[in-house]
């Protein structure tokens, strides 16, 4: 009887030394803005002018302090002005530049733009948007749909562009649950029971295997104070 000799488990030749290195995840830090005046009160929507107030700016001061010694090559932003606030400050301790992508700026929410959230709650639309918000359109704005498509398209290109690093997105309540259900493979429909609450940051891994959600919601960094200020202004502005 015969047998091979000096071949082991790497018959190929390549030694465990030589393996192909496995990439690094890219891993995207999804923030929504800290508070201003019209979180739980009315839907800002692309109202222009909505401000962070001191308890949004100190949320996003505590974040920053918190992120300061990670190592974030870009600093992604919304359009819009209480987001753009939001990651300049969280940006300043790495002296990077926030770069704007308008798609992942707020739902368009049409003629509910301004609006109070207590009147909007009466709409037959309302209840749409909470139960079967696949099937959600806003007056004179866009589907739910609609902007989960162009969020995640805008993040997926990020993420290609920074391939095994980190970087950091600031956007709004409900663009972060629709992205987020879309890379859990959660249907649309459920996303309402996802929340993001103001200066919260949720955390997905991107390797070859696909998305990986590590960390949802994590407001660890907001005073206690303000944190229980939070439970009750989930909804966006």
């Amino acid at each position: 009887m015969t047998h091979e000799t000096g071949k082991d488990a790497h018959s190929d030749g390549v030694s465990s030394g030589e393996e192909e290195k496995q990439p690094k995840p890219t891993t995207l830090l999804l923030v929504r803005h800290a508070l201003n005046d019209w979180v739980g009160d009315k839907l800002a929507g692309w109202t222009p002018n909505v401000h962070l107030n001191d308890k949004g700016r100190a949320q996003a001061q505590a974040l920053g302090q918190r992120l300061a010694d990670r190592p974030i090559a870009a600093f992604y932003s919304s359009p819009l002005e209480r987001s753009i606030e939001t990651a300049q400050i969280v940006a300043a301790p790495h002296r990077l530049e926030v770069q704007i992508r308008e798609g992942v700026g707020e739902v368009r929410y049409g003629q509910w733009t301004g609006q109070s959230l207590k009147d909007l709650a009466k709409e037959d639309t309302w209840r749409v948007v909470q139960f079967v918000p696949s099937r959600a359109r806003f007056p004179d704005g866009e589907s739910i749909r609609e902007m989960q498509s162009r969020a995640v398209s805008e993040l997926d290109a990020v993420v290609a562009a920074h391939p095994e690093e980190t970087v950091l997105v600031v956007s709004h309540a409900d663009v972060i649950k629709a992205v987020l259900a879309h890379y859990a493979g959660m249907h649309l429909d459920l996303f309402q029971r996802l929340v993001v609450s103001p200066a919260s940051v949720s955390v997905v891994t991107f390797t070859p295997m696909g998305p990986r959600i590590v960390c949802l919601n994590d407001t660890s960094h907001v005073p206690a104070e303000e944190e229980n200020g939070n439970q009750k202004e989930s909804e966006d502005s």
